[in-house]
């Protein structure tokens, strides 16, 4: 009888464990598309969007801010799409996007096509790309004021060893 019930007991306790992992497994995987998705805006960049992501990270991981004015989440496993890895999700007010491991740059440009920028924005990267997204995916006016919605990809000094890709809106003034 007592063996028969510790069976019982193994066998719920493993079934437990099993259906914990592949939640677990399916919840890291949608993560995983969220953010790489929101990173290569899609959708493109509204508070809402941004919004939407936040509350995603903000279950699985607690912010850095001690660094660029930015949240910095460190995710609980390694996240990754077409070659580029991360742990760590970006946060700034006008951005949400993945730190991709290593200094990729310019791999994340050949691959999404993104174009050399012409600022090295007060000299914080020391290589950045940028694709405007085109005019039927820039917000309406009035949503968020006159700006522009762009794909980025940069890496500088203050983020060693790591290249930001990331949905971004400029404001226009």
């Amino acid at each position: 009888m007592r063996n028969a019930k510790f069976i019982r007991y193994a066998a719920f306790s493993a079934y437990v464990a099993f259906a914990t992992f592949q939640a677990g497994q399916v919840l890291a995987d949608s993560a995983n598309d969220k953010f790489f998705d929101a990173a290569l805006c899609k959708p493109p960049y509204t508070m809402t969007s941004a919004m939407k992501i936040y509350d995603v990270v903000e279950a699985l991981a607690k912010p850095d801010t001690s660094s660029l004015g930015a949240a910095i989440y460190k995710l609980p496993n390694q996240i990754g799409r077409d070659g580029f890895k991360s742990t760590e999700i970006f946060f700034a007010s006008n951005a949400v996007g993945v730190l991709i491991e290593g200094e990729r740059a310019d791999d994340l440009a050949a691959k999404y096509g993104l174009k050399a920028e012409t600022s090295d924005l007060l000299g914080t990267s020391t290589k950045g790309y940028s694709l405007e997204l085109p005019a039927d995916l820039q917000p309406e006016p009035g949503m968020a004021g006159p700006g522009k919605v762009s794909i980025i990809a940069r890496q500088g000094n203050a983020l060693p060893g790591k290249t930001l890709l990331a949905c971004e809106f400029v404001q226009e003034f």
